[in-house]
Order: C-alpha cells, then sequence, then structure tokens
C-alpha cells in the first residue's frame, strides 16, 4: 500500500506531500489524525525563515498576531520521539518541530527550504528533528511562503493562513 498524500491549501496557492507512515508511523500517522481531524485549517504559519523552514501547526496561530503562536500543543499533547528512519532535512521535507526535550513533538512542524543537514536526528548536536513527509508538487507554492516579509520575530507580515489539509489515501 502506498503512502498516504496531503494537499495543504494555503493562502497563498497549494502544496502537496507524501507522509511517510511506511518508514515514520508515529510521526506521520499523528499529522495525518491531526490533519483529518480539521486541526490545521485555519490555523497560519507562525515562523517563516528564508534560506531557512516555514513552521506550522501551532493551535495558537488561529489568531495569526497571538504572541502565543509557535508555543502551543496538539489535543493530545505530545508524541515520543521516533527515530526510525535515517531521513535527512533537504529542502522540501516536513519535519516535526520540538522544544528541543526529549519526547516533546506535538502538532507543528516545519517544511525545510534548504537542507538543514545539522537538524537530523543522527548528526551531532543538540538538535533533533525527525523527517516525516516531502513535498512532491507545489514547491513553487513553498518558496512563495518561504519570500514572504516577515516581521522582527520571523512572522509573516501579511498572514498566510492554511485553508484546508486533505489527505489522499496512497
Amino acid at each position: 500500500m502506498a503512502n498516504p498524500k496531503a494537499i495543504l491549501d494555503t493562502s497563498l496557492g497549494s502544496f502537496t506531500v507524501e507522509l511517510f507512515v511506511d518508514q515514520m508511523p508515529l510521526t506521520a500517522g499523528n499529522f495525518v489524525k491531526l490533519a483529518k481531524s480539521g486541526f490545521y485549517d485555519g490555523l497560519h504559519f507562525h515562523r517563516v525563515i528564508d534560506g531557512f523552514m516555514l513552521q506550522f501547526g501551532c493551535p495558537h496561530s488561529k489568531d495569526p498576531k497571538s504572541p502565543r503562536a509557535g508555543t502551543g500543543d496538539g489535543p493530545d499533547g505530545t508524541i515520543k520521539d521516533e527515530h526510525a528512519a535515517r531521513l535527512s532535512n533537504e529542502p522540501g521535507t516536513l519535519s516535526m518541530a520540538n522544544t528541543g526535550s526529549p519526547n516533546s513533538g506535538s502538532c507543528q512542524f516545519f517544511v525545510n527550504t534548504v537542507h538543514n543537514s545539522y537538524l537530523d536526528w543522527f548528526s551531532p548536536g543538540a538538535s533533533k528533528h525527525p523527517v516525516f513527509g516531502k513535498v512532491t508538487e507545489g514547491m513553487d507554492v513553498v518558496k512563495k511562503i518561504e519570500k514572504t516579509k516577515t516581521d522582527a520575530g520571523d512572522r509573516p507580515v501579511s498572514p498566510v493562513k492554511m485553508n484546508k489539509v486533505t489527505v489522499v489515501e496512497g
């Protein structure tokens, strides 16, 4: 059976991702569950850094100006760290955001826009972010979001909204 895909329809266009449930069942499965429940619909990208990544998924980002955006967990709290597949944080990959503490990933993730190999769970150093998906269509939309003007806190000046995330079974 093929991996599921998700269509992420944003205010700047849509992009499609393959979710690696075959290699990262816990992390990718968590994303699928949240997406199917409608959790991501109506949230905003709360952190965009050109030449690095786009971060998304905080429940507090429903209000794009909320000072709490980037601090929230999903309805089921955190998940265990999953270091199953040796997938690098290459351009276009989806990676689990966390606080830096063990087992602190939840609903937030980021799309790498460059190769951030130092974030790989199998690289030296403290930062560990497991990859659980990859953009398969619409990288031009990811790049458009990446070029969005941001304020001093890396928040888009003109909010970028996630209209809907639709999971398509593989």
